[in-house]
């Protein structure tokens, strides 16, 4: 299995990296996946502040893929939705209609809350989680980690990796 460089960007106005569970919960699942965590940030809930630090690290050639959590709600303060979609080269729709669906059998309608996305951008795959602890389990266990297994078949997204600057 190829290990990937990934970074987490947690956007929250009131965490720290303390008391943020959800990053550390990404960076234990990431690590035992086999994965190496370049950066753990966290980012006030601002789209200006959110979009530079995505921004510096779609530029670093050592990150191969952004997971961020926290802003995608429906709240006036909710923006990480906003930040990012204008930054992506493509989305990958595929990715906020599947974990709807599956956070559907989970949570039922309060699913459509949810406005994650993912995408990518000069070559780094950008995933865009909900800020609660069981959404970003859930987004890692069930696609995210399959999708960055390069021994996942039929196909997974670290096989389109050489073809992303095509």
């Amino acid at each position: 299995m190829k290990k990937l460089n990934i970074a987490i960007v947690i956007v929250s106005d009131s965490r720290t990296l303390e008391t943020d569970k959800s990053g550390k919960l990404l960076k234990k699942l990431i690590e035992e996946d086999g994965h190496k965590i370049i950066e753990r940030v966290i980012v006030p809930d601002n789209i200006y502040e959110i979009r530079s630090i995505v921004s510096q690290f779609i530029v670093n050639k050592k990150i191969d893929v952004i997971i961020s959590s926290g802003g995608t709600g429906i709240t006036g303060s909710d923006g990480t939705p906003e930040a990012i979609k204008v930054i992506l080269d493509k989305e990958i729709e595929g990715f906020g209609e599947l974990f709807r669906m599956i956070s559907y059998e989970q949570i039922k309608t309060s699913s459509l809350q949810t406005r994650c996305l993912a995408g990518v951008s000069n070559s780094t795959f950008i995933f865009v989680l909900p800020g609660s602890v069981h959404a970003c389990k859930t987004a890692w266990e069930e696609i995210i980690s399959h999708q960055l297994n390069s021994d996942t078949k039929p196909c997974n997204l670290v096989m389109l990796m050489p073809r992303l600057k095509e």
